[in-house]
C-alpha cells in the first residue's frame, strides 16, 4: 500500500538532514521528501515576509509530487508551510507546523514597526546568528564546539552528530557551516507580519500546530493567532523550541497522531459535501 506523502520544511540554519531521526521514525507510515536548505538558492532570495521562500516551497511542490501532499514544517518550515497552503491550497492536503506560531495583531504590529529600527536586532535571533563562529579545523572540533552548549546537549543522541554530517562544508581551514551566517540573519530580519492576515479567515485546509513547553518562541509570539487558526488541533509537547531535536520518538508519535486526525477532518468533511451533492 502507498504511504501518504510527506514534505518537510526545516527550521532556519537546519538543514534537513539534521532531521534525519525523525524522518526514520515517521518512516514507517509516511513517505517523506524535503528541500535540504532554505534561503540559499539565489533565483529564491530572502526578502521581507519570504515571499520568494514561499515561492520556492510551491515550485518545488508541483516539482516533485503529481498530488497534493501533507505538509510538515519547523519554525521557518512550518510558517513557509502555512504561508503556502493559503496561497497554494491545491498543493496541500493538510498542514503541521512545528513551534511556528502564527503572529498577529498588536505583535504584528510591533514586528512591522521594529524592524525599521536600529535597535530590531537586539529582540531577535539575528543578534547572535550575525556573529556565529561558522569555521573549525575539523568535523570533530565543530562537533565538539556544539556540544559543549546547553541548547545541543539537551537534543537526542545521535542528533547533533546528524547536524555536522549534513550542516558542514570544505573551508580552506578546515570546514565551515553550509548554512551561512549571512542567510540565517536575513530570514531572522525579514520574518512576516502579515501571516495573522494571511490567514484570519482560516485555510482551505486542515492546520495543526505542536509547540515546545518551554519554547521561547511561542512566549513572544503568543499562541493566540495560531489558536484560531488550528482549533483543537494543537499538542504542547516538553522542552523548547527545538523539542522535535530533543525528543524525536515523542515528537514523530505526535505527528503521526495529527496527522491521522487532521485527515480524517477532511474525509469526514469530503464525506459530508458528497452526502449534500447527493
Amino acid at each position: 500500500m502507498k504511504k501518504p506523502q510527506i514534505h518537510f520544511a526545516h527550521a532556519n540554519s537546519y538543514p534537513a538532514g539534521t532531521y534525519r531521526k525523525l524522518f526514520d521514525l515517521l518512516g514507517e507510515h509516511y513517505s517523506i521528501g524535503a528541500l535540504d536548505m532554505h534561503a540559499h538558492n539565489p533565483a529564491y532570495p530572502v526578502r521581507t515576509g519570504w515571499p520568494h521562500l514561499v515561492r520556492e516551497l510551491a515550485d518545488e511542490l508541483e516539482k516533485r509530487y503529481t498530488e497534493p501532499v501533507i505538509l510538515l514544517g519547523h519554525s521557518l518550515g512550518g510558517m513557509l508551510s502555512v504561508m503556502t497552503a493559503a496561497k497554494r491550497p491545491d498543493l496541500v492536503r493538510c498542514v503541521v507546523m512545528l513551534d511556528s506560531p502564527v503572529v498577529a495583531g498588536w505583535r504584528a504590529m510591533v514586528l512591522r514597526m521594529m524592524r525599521k529600527t536600529p535597535i530590531a536586532d537586539k529582540f531577535s535571533p539575528a543578534r547572535f546568528s550575525a556573529r556565529r563562529r561558522n569555521v573549525w579545523p575539523d568535523a570533530e572540533a565543530a562537533y565538539q564546539h556544539f556540544a559543549s552548549k546547553d541548547l545541543f546537549a539537551a537534543w537526542a543522541p545521535g542528533v547533533l552528530r546528524d547536524y555536522i554530517d549534513s550542516g558542514l562544508k570544505p573551508h580552506p581551514d578546515g570546514v565551515q557551516l553550509r548554512f551561512t551566517r549571512e542567510n540565517e540573519t536575513a530570514v531572522y530580519r525579514s520574518l512576516p507580519h502579515h501571516v495573522g492576515k494571511l490567514v484570519g479567515g482560516g485555510l482551505q485546509v486542515p492546520a495543526g500546530f505542536i509547540g515546545g513547553t518551554e519554547s521561547e518562541e511561542n512566549r513572544m509570539a503568543g499562541l493566540e493567532a495560531t489558536h484560531r487558526l488550528v482549533g483543537k488541533h494543537i499538542r504542547m509537547l516538553p522542552g523548547g523550541h527545538l523539542f522535535p531535536m530533543e525528543s524525536p520518538e515523542l515528537t514523530a508519535q505526535t505527528i503521526h497522531e495529527m496527522i491521522t486526525e487532521l485527515l480524517e477532518t477532511t474525509g469526514n468533511r469530503d464525506a459530508y459535501h458528497r452526502r449534500r451533492r447527493a
